[in-house]
């Protein structure tokens, strides 16, 4: 597998504090992987770095073999590099459709058509019954389910999931986990930002620890969940032992199939 996004010695502060610090990661194509770490540790000002939102003050961003550091989130999104936000800001007086279709503008010149398109990536993420209902009278879920849409609608080759997750109750947390595995797995290299230990466990085919603003660890879930710095800052014994159980269980599953 090829390298998609590669970024180098990325640093960010603002005033005298050290958001991102000499940050370097690469994601690979085709790939569904996490970035995990504590409130605070700069985990969404690394994606605004990534995606053209903030101007890195140190190091340089690579897309598709392309040094785009610094370039308008709109060029890089017409490349196939697009992003969601934890707090998701439809256009609550359009309909889901409408919505849909603004994505859809990037690559497909009429209205008609981008209105066409919308369906098609409705029933990705299961808004097909929505698509008719205006964004505004969605719940928090449908809402979630939005975001997702409006991104896939601009045929992103990277998709950079920003809290995905939250604000979700139980089981809609588990109705989400197989759309965004349904994506992944239609090609969509995936990097998602979750605090949802259970999704990233269950998704995640590598994850980045990041910690006040430094990259503190990289590797498989287990690999993760067994990293003494990563417990420390992040998972707490607690958390961290539960986890291993679950990865073990998981493992010892796949290896029973036929």
């Amino acid at each position: 597998m090829s390298t998609l996004m590669q970024i180098d010695g990325v640093g960010k502060s603002f005033g005298g504090l050290k958001a991102v610090q000499n940050v370097s990661l690469s994601v690979t194509e085709g790939r569904l992987s996490a970035l995990i770490g504590p409130n605070g540790a700069g985990k969404t000002t690394l994606f605004a770095l990534m995606s053209g939102f903030i101007q890195p003050g140190t190091g340089r961003v690579v897309f598709a073999g392309q040094d785009i550091t610094g370039q308008a989130p709109h060029l890089n999104a017409r490349m196939g590099l697009t992003r969601t936000f934890q707090i998701v800001q439809p256009f609550a007086a359009q309909t889901v459709r409408e919505n849909i279709a603004v994505g859809a503008h990037l690559h497909l010149p009429g209205r008609a058509q981008a209105l066409a398109f919308a369906e098609s990536v409705a029933s990705q993420v299961g808004l097909t019954p929505q698509l008719d209902k205006l964004a505004s009278d969605l719940t928090v879920a449908g809402r979630k389910r939005l975001e997702l849409a409006r991104a896939l609608a601009t045929r992103p080759r990277l998709l950079l999931l920003d809290e995905v997750l939250a604000g979700l109750n139980p089981q809609e947390i588990a109705e989400m986990i197989p759309v965004v595995q349904s994506i992944a797995q239609s090609g969509v290299t995936v990097l998602m930002i979750e605090h949802v230990m259970q999704a990233v466990m269950s998704l995640a085919q590598e994850v980045w620890v990041l910690a006040q603003g430094q990259l503190i660890a990289h590797g498989t879930p287990a690999e993760v969940t067994n990293n003494k710095a990563v417990v420390e800052a992040y998972l707490g014994h607690g958390t961290a032992e539960r986890l291993q159980k679950n990865v073990a269980k998981a493992q010892a599953a796949k290896e029973a199939q036929p």
